[in-house]
């Protein structure tokens, strides 16, 4: 059998970097994209030991001709759109590089795609942010979007971009509506990152306090390489639809936190003051998937519940630490 093309468009973060490893594992031939391939790190890469096998290309999202260059070149079977800026909380001091970068970045690709009329299945990134807030019965792929911040307008645009292409010109394209999912990756700005290090650092004796925003916020939780398969096996579909990829569970900041000092027999009331530096415009109460479909559909279910994927980040800051 002809071996398999991979582009992941945005590979140098969390997402990009475990989808890589999954598809290498799989036998494909892996390509990856980063505005500067000579600027980017590639550091989730290198943790996993994978950067010598993937082939790295620099690609800008909001430029049509970098993009119908790169996706050309390549050829690829598959395409995992997972690119632009990621940070709920930056989107609101950079607004217009998040709709360029979410929304035109997957509007170029999918122009390409029908312009070239390319045999290609395509997956895009979306976000349980587009949904706002989940009060009552989980969310499902008929829940309607009420997006509350400038990254969640992007990524509600860029959803049914996929879908008016895929019903307009029949191209294999879909999205995974995903929810909270992390790992040791992150990046040290999002805020579960930023919670294991530093309880880790206040059980070392290296910090003293956790400054946070609102922890009564409710989210729903899960592992991120859990959650690149459920990308891989959306477009191994006999047909393109979209997901909701969640645990079905939710808690709050608050119990996460616990959690986390938990692991070392500390009370988290005696370390954690509230900042407001950390507080966002809006910001969403309540966040749960119901992910009945992917298991029905494609046999798709989390395998990590929030405790364990506590554990696992606490393990792997111990060790660098």
């Amino acid at each position: 059998m002809k071996q398999k093309k991979a582009l992941i468009v945005g590979i140098s973060g969390q997402d990009g970097s475990f989808l890589a490893k999954l598809l290498l594992e799989k036998g494909y031939e892996v390509h990856g994209t980063s505005r500067d391939c000579e600027l980017s790190s590639f550091s989730g890469l290198k943790q996993l030991q994978i950067f010598d096998l993937v082939n790295l290309h620099s690609m800008s999202l909001i430029d049509f001709r970098s993009v119908q260059q790169v996706i050309l070149k390549i050829k690829p079977d598959e395409i995992y759109n997972l690119a632009g800026l990621t940070s709920v909380g930056l989107s609101y001091f950079q607004p217009v590089e998040t709709i360029e970068s979410i929304s035109i970045g997957t509007l170029n690709i999918l122009e390409v795609i029908r312009f070239f009329d390319l045999p290609v299945r395509f997956y895009n990134a979306c976000s349980s942010e587009c949904f706002g807030d989940v009060i009552g019965n989980p969310a499902t792929e008929e829940t309607p979007f009420r997006p509350k911040s400038p990254y969640a307008v992007s990524k509600s645009t860029a959803f049914w971009l996929v879908s008016n292409y895929r019903e307009a010109y029949k191209i294999f394209a879909c999205s995974g509506i995903l929810f909270n999912h992390e790992s040791y990756l992150r990046p040290h700005r999002f805020v579960t990152r930023k919670i294991i290090s530093t309880v880790c650092n206040i059980a070392n004796g290296k910090e003293k306090q956790l400054s946070i925003g609102r922890i009564d916020i409710k989210r729903d939780w899960g592992w991120a390489p859990d959650y690149v398969e459920a990308m891989y096996l959306m477009l191994q579909q006999e047909s393109s639809e979209d997901f909701v990829i969640a645990t079905g569970t939710s808690i709050s900041l608050e119990n996460f936190i616990d959690m986390a000092f938990s692991c070392f027999d500390l009370d988290y009331k005696e370390y954690v003051i509230r900042d407001e530096r950390f507080v966002r415009p809006t910001d969403i109460s309540q966040s749960i998937g119901n992910p009945d479909k992917a298991f029905q559909k494609m046999g798709w279910k989390a395998k990590h519940r929030v405790d364990e994927v506590i554990k696992l980040m606490i393990e792997y800051e111990l060790r660098i630490s």
